[in-house]
């Protein structure tokens, strides 16, 4: 394992963009750490690296990405979610616990968090919504703001596949005066991603909540309604 880790590390060293490297912290209101490459190419790698670690088994494929995770470092943080994301079809119930931890001792900014609840944990919450459902509920009722988040943009691809509506509109009660403008921002994002689905309801749910839904989660939240509809949830 350290000796992939160690190639990891130097091909995305190599693959410095100086550009990237001097915007990136722009993109954040926290502190980050990071290399300074480019999106696309941190893809690529990871892509590269895959064909080399695809057939090992699934517990070391699982600690190469918490050793990439425990770095701290943005880029590594990337490919490990590359990885977790090419194991969908290998997952069990029981993984869920791994996904949790990552979040909530390494996640430190919204690229990582939504990167690895996008894809990974809203792949596993649609095979196993049974056991993960729940679970995520209670993120949201967590201190740490990565995870109130991560609650909410775990539901993004599947509220575009009109599934769990309950369960988004609850967890949107759950955080609908949260402080934190990440987190209003992402369950904005989940409700708006609903409502390429359930326009309606999504319509009537802000229209219900608009006195007490802050105006930042409410424009991501009817961003894909009408314009008439739009007019109606941005009156005072």
């Amino acid at each position: 394992m350290n000796d992939i880790l160690f190639r990891i590390r130097k091909n995305l060293k190599d693959r410095v963009d100086e550009k990237t490297k001097e915007n990136n912290q722009n993109f954040f209101k926290e502190k980050i750490i990071f290399y300074g490459v480019k999106v696309p190419m941190i893809h690529k790698i990871s892509a590269e690296y895959w064909k080399e670690i695809k057939d090992r088994d699934k517990q070391f494929i699982y600690g190469l990405c918490t050793e990439l995770w425990r770095s701290g470092i943005l880029e590594e943080s990337i490919v490990a979610c590359d990885f977790s994301e090419k194991l969908e079809n290998f997952s069990e119930s029981s993984d869920f616990g791994i996904f949790e931890e990552w979040i909530k001792n390494h996640v430190n900014n919204w690229a990582s968090c939504d990167t690895l609840c996008n894809h990974t944990i809203g792949s596993f919450v649609e095979k196993f919504p049974e056991y993960s459902i729940e679970k995520i509920k209670d993120w949201a009722l967590s201190d740490n703001k990565w995870m109130r988040r991560a609650a909410a943009v775990t539901f993004i691809i599947p509220a575009r596949k009109g599934r769990f509506l309950n369960d988004i509109l609850e967890i949107a009660d759950i955080l609908l005066a949260d402080p934190e403008d990440l987190v209003q921002k992402g369950y904005g994002w989940m409700l708006k991603a609903a409502s390429e689905y359930y326009p309606e309801q999504i319509f009537n749910y802000v229209l219900k909540n608009k006195n007490i839904m802050p105006r930042t989660a409410l424009r991501y939240a009817i961003e894909k309604l009408p314009p008439e509809k739009k007019k109606l949830a941005m009156a005072k």
